[in-house]
């Protein structure tokens, strides 16, 4: 599982020109399965997520996370994020999960993030997206579970 926290200030989801999800200031999350993911590491990255410490106190050092402040979380699918590069110019998705099992990771993923009682909106798994972030600093993290 990979997954790309974003701060931002506001984001949006668009499908067929619909809005489908907003949120004020929190974090965009993008998140990614490979093949091996499964529900064990689900409990524990949204943990870390919604505790990351990315947001500043009056000094501007990072001490506070979401959770902290009460921020929303815009959870977005993104296979993509395990692309394999290292040969040639086209990505290869060969690792990335089947459709079928990382929707139900996704799916399992949100309702995990929702345990903490913040705000969380989804994109659409499978569909294609029109996301509009603002961003807030920036400040981009990238965590990764063994599985």
């Amino acid at each position: 599982m990979k997954v790309v926290v974003s701060r931002i200030i506001k984001g949006e989801v668009q499908v067929a020109q619909e809005v489908v999800s907003s949120v004020g200031k929190g974090i965009a999350v993008f998140v990614g399965f490979k093949k091996g993911d499964n529900a064990a590491a689900l409990s524990a990255m949204a943990e870390k997520i919604v505790n990351l410490r990315i947001f500043e106190d009056t000094a501007g050092k990072l001490t506070h996370s979401a959770k902290d402040k009460g921020y929303a979380i815009l959870a977005i699918p993104n296979f993509t994020l395990n692309a394999i590069t290292d040969r040639g110019r086209r990505p290869s998705f060969d690792d990335c999960l089947d459709y079928a099992e990382a929707e139900k990771l996704f799916d399992a993923f949100v309702l995990a993030l929702k345990a903490y009682g913040l705000t969380v909106e989804e994109g659409v798994f499978g569909a294609h997206m029109d996301i509009q972030l603002d961003f807030d600093g920036p400040v981009n993290i990238i965590i990764e579970s063994n599985h």
